[in-house]
């Protein structure tokens, strides 16, 4: 019988760095890890807690799914750890545990696995969580009441919250030094800005996310909330502020450059960030939540294929169109 050999060839590019999925994670959570433990030191063992149980539950439920659905159990390359990392840093200090369950099988299963896993999902699986449940239990994210109890030696205050009901008069209350080293109210691993700006640095050096979206994000933000401050200084914020406050650098940083929702090519790189920065800025400012990221990211999320088909003309002259016509002579 004649035997057939089979050849399985894939597409360009074939040259690799020897890196992997793993390695990238574990370099993203290491880039995470000083804002975390800042946060941790700040608000003490039961932000601990939180992140533990966020990464623990993360990747319990990855683990769970994957044997429901009879796929091979994967979470030793991390990524579900990275998802609850991340979860976890976006959360108040005292969010109860069966919400932090709820939010990491959110996270999770409806926004990872269910569109197949790793590089299939449209969205970014930590924002998704984020999305339902913060909306779910909106009161729970209310940083100010749920850290009232804190003995904090800075202004015990969300300072998007406080730009939301006071106008740009808090800007003062919060110098640029004290929102760099984490002398504000928030989330567990969003209020550390120098530590944030520290591990996208290194993010960027490794090429582990690509800067073109991390600065065009960030640009959106500026020249968004510097338009906004010039039309009227005391009701909207300086630019700096909006920047060093919030979920602002984690998403610049950790959550638009998600590999499986955002762009590949440099263009629409561009445009995709410039648009997020631009979003957030529109939803704090005019919108009904103080914290615009979430949101801002979803949206181009959703947006990205259709960014991502952008392509520049290519240079060059156009072809006359006798040109595909033959010599008689060469011919013959």
């Amino acid at each position: 019988m004649f035997k057939q050999n089979k050849f399985t060839v894939s597409h360009a590019p074939f040259w690799h760095d020897g890196d992997s999925i793993k390695e990238m994670n574990l370099n993203i959570m290491a880039a995470a890890l000083p804002a975390t433990l800042f946060g941790i030191i700040q608000f003490g063992m039961a932000a601990l807690g939180v992140v533990c149980l966020s990464i623990a539950s993360a990747m319990a439920w990855e683990a769970l799914f994957c044997v429901a659905a009879k796929r091979p159990i994967v979470i030793h390359d991390y990524n579900a750890a990275v998802i609850g990392m991340l979860f976890g840093m976006m959360l108040p200090a005292t969010l109860p545990w069966w919400a932090v369950i709820t939010g990491t099988f959110v996270c999770i299963v409806i926004g990872q696995q269910i569109f197949g896993g790793i590089g299939g999902n449209p969205f970014n699986p930590t924002l998704i969580g984020m999305a339902i449940t913060s909306l779910s239990w909106q009161h729970l994210f209310d940083f100010n009441t749920a850290l009232v109890n804190y003995q904090l030696t800075f202004t015990a205050l969300d300072p998007l919250a406080a730009l939301k009901h006071q106008g740009a008069s808090v800007v003062a209350m919060f110098p640029t030094s004290s929102l760099l080293m984490g002398k504000q109210i928030g989330a567990i691993g969003s209020i550390f800005a120098a530590g944030l700006i520290a591990g996208g640095i290194y993010l960027i050096i490794r090429g582990y996310i690509r800067w073109e979206i991390t600065l065009s994000y960030i640009a959106g933000i500026v020249v968004t909330a510097w338009i906004f401050n010039i039309t009227d200084p005391v009701k909207y914020a300086t630019p700096m502020f909006h920047l060093l406050t919030g979920y602002t650098l984690l998403g610049a940083f950790f959550l638009a450059n998600e590999t499986s929702s955002s762009p590949v090519n440099l263009i629409p790189m561009i445009i995709y960030g410039v648009i997020g920065g631009c979003l957030t800025i529109l939803i704090r400012n005019i919108g009904a939540y103080p914290d615009g990221t979430i949101y801002a990211i979803l949206f181009i999320n959703l947006i990205n294929p259709l960014i991502d088909k952008i392509r520049p003309k290519a240079f060059g002259t156009i072809r006359p169109k006798n040109s595909g016509k033959e010599c008689k002579q060469c011919v013959k």
